[in-house]
């Protein structure tokens, strides 16, 4: 954390950015490192700070550690941008996107795709006349072309598991919505896109997709 903060940081200040440990346990750990000197303590007014020495022999390895989440972020970036049957919207959820994950602990990804060849609006998808006519104009906007686009977005989801694995070692979980879905999330669907909104990090969103004022139930 230090180490991509870029600035001194007070226990307080480190123990609110953590993904986990209590503040006593995070003030325990600071003072290890400090003891080991790659991390320095000085005093900022009243308040105790920290920050990376970055002339330390082990300085380099915590700015690398620092850097992979967001390496992994620019690959999935370039996978999905890559593929032929583009998604809509994608986004990492969960601990890897929170960074209180372990070693063992899945990829939570949610992607939507575009509407298929004979995918229809379901009728029990909620809304008022407004509502329908977004969802039309958004089916002839935002469909897929390709005629085998089911198939092809299915290949590219199984290729992109096999990837996950070979970058991370992680298993890769995949959220896939369809168009209508998104639009009109059934119930079950609601903590999940609550915690996109809250913890998601966002990895494409196709120009004009309106997202977040359709994950609401009152949005019918």
């Amino acid at each position: 954390m230090l180490a991509a903060a870029g600035r001194p940081l007070t226990v307080g200040q480190v123990a609110s950015e953590a993904a986990r440990g209590s503040e006593i346990g995070i003030r325990r750990s600071l003072a290890r490192l400090v003891d080991q000197g790659t991390v320095r303590a000085t005093l900022m007014g009243r308040n105790q700070v920290h920050e990376l020495n970055r002339e330390h022999v082990a300085a380099q390895v915590a700015v690398l550690l620092a850097g992979l989440r967001v390496e992994l972020w620019e690959r999935f970036r370039a996978e999905l941008r890559s593929w032929k049957v583009a998604p809509l919207y994608a986004a990492v959820f969960g601990s890897a996107a929170r960074g209180d994950g372990d070693v063992d602990s899945d990829i939570d990804l949610l992607v939507v795709h575009q509407v298929f060849p004979g995918e229809r609006r379901p009728t029990t998808a909620r809304g008022d006349l407004r509502a329908q006519v977004a969802d039309a104009a958004g089916a002839v906007t935002l469909s897929a072309a390709d005629r085998d686009a089911d198939k092809r977005w299915e290949g590219q989801l199984a290729e992109l598991h096999d990837r996950v694995a070979r970058w991370t070692g992680n298993p890769l979980q995949i959220v896939d919505l369809s168009f209508y879905e998104w639009r009109h999330p059934p119930q079950e669907y609601q903590p999940l896109l609550s915690d996109v909104r809250r913890d998601g990090i966002e990895l494409v969103k196709m120009r004009g997709l309106k997202i977040w004022p359709t994950t609401s139930p009152a949005d019918g």
